[in-house]
């Protein structure tokens, strides 16, 4: 592979306990390093993992000493690392589920706040993410020291794939995923989603699950997964906490858009939302 990139995600099982989330996001990110990654991304809340009382009690502004964790295992590593995401407690007192791109100096590179809030009802669980965090609004990429273009999202985004489309037009070649989908939705949902929004858009996504139970009664799928252009899955990890690895042969990427060029084949111009579509907006 002329053009390639070593990846790695890293598959957690967080919980409560933060001193114990951040030991193992460490280890994990320092294991998928020794296997030659230059890119980690790790999972949605790979800081803490609990109830809303909880995520509310952990959260912590940009500066934080979780952010700070981050920035210096990225430049101590020298890898462009996704720092899944946090709850982030902004200077006005709002929370979001943050994630940041961080470059291999420490830097941080861009700032997503997830859009579309985890508002279901799953095996008769309900997951209110709303009345703990507020949505972002912006849809963000960014890009590496190499001049790689990321598409950011976390978790839920990946039920939405107007944001992925959005993403892949504004120059995205990957796209990350961290996440803590459900054990149900996981079973049934995540690869499949995965390997879509893959295939419509074109690009590799690489996507950290958190694996296990977060707090009582709630479990994490697990199956965190590395996907190339053509919807092949190059790694998928196993039942338990740990990394995955894989190589992006870039070439390939480009390959498969000018063979199968249906980003190009696009047409805008003949698409209108429907009318039914647009009352349901307003209901």
């Amino acid at each position: 592979m002329a053009d390639a990139l070593r990846v790695g995600a890293v598959q957690l099982n967080a919980t409560a306990d933060r001193e114990a989330n951040l030991a193992g996001a460490d280890r994990l990110v320092r294991a998928a390093v020794e296997r030659g990654a230059r890119l980690v991304v790790l999972p949605e809340k790979w800081t803490l993992l609990g109830s809303g009382a909880q995520l509310r009690e952990g959260a912590e502004p940009i500066d934080g000493p979780a952010v700070d964790w981050a920035r210096g295992c990225a430049r101590e590593l020298a890898i462009e690392l996704v720092a899944g995401s946090f709850v982030e407690r902004t200077p006005d007192g709002r929370l979001h589920n943050t994630s940041l791109h961080i470059s291999p100096a420490g830097e941080i590179r861009a700032v997503y706040r997830k859009i579309h809030m985890f508002d279901v009802t799953i095996d008769g669980l309900d997951y209110r993410e709303s009345e703990h965090e507020d949505a972002g609004e912006e849809i963000v990429t960014s890009r590496t020291d190499a001049g790689l273009e990321l598409g950011l999202s976390i978790c839920y985004d990946l039920r939405f794939p107007e944001l992925y489309r959005i993403l892949a037009l504004r120059g995205a070649r990957v796209l990350v995923v961290p996440a803590a989908f459900t054990l149900a939705t996981t079973r049934d949902h995540w690869e499949t989603l995965l390997r879509a929004r893959a295939i419509e858009n074109q690009a590799f996504v690489i996507a950290a699950n958190q694996i296990g139970e977060n707090e009582p009664g709630r479990h994490s799928g697990g199956r965190s997964m590395i996907v190339d252009p053509w919807g092949v899955v190059l790694a998928q990890a196993t039942d338990g906490v740990g990394v995955i690895v894989a190589d992006l042969d870039l070439d390939r990427l480009d390959a498969v858009r000018a063979s199968l060029p249906s980003l190009a084949n696009r047409r805008p111009e003949a698409y209108r939302w429907p009318a039914a579509a647009a009352r349901a907006e307003t209901i």
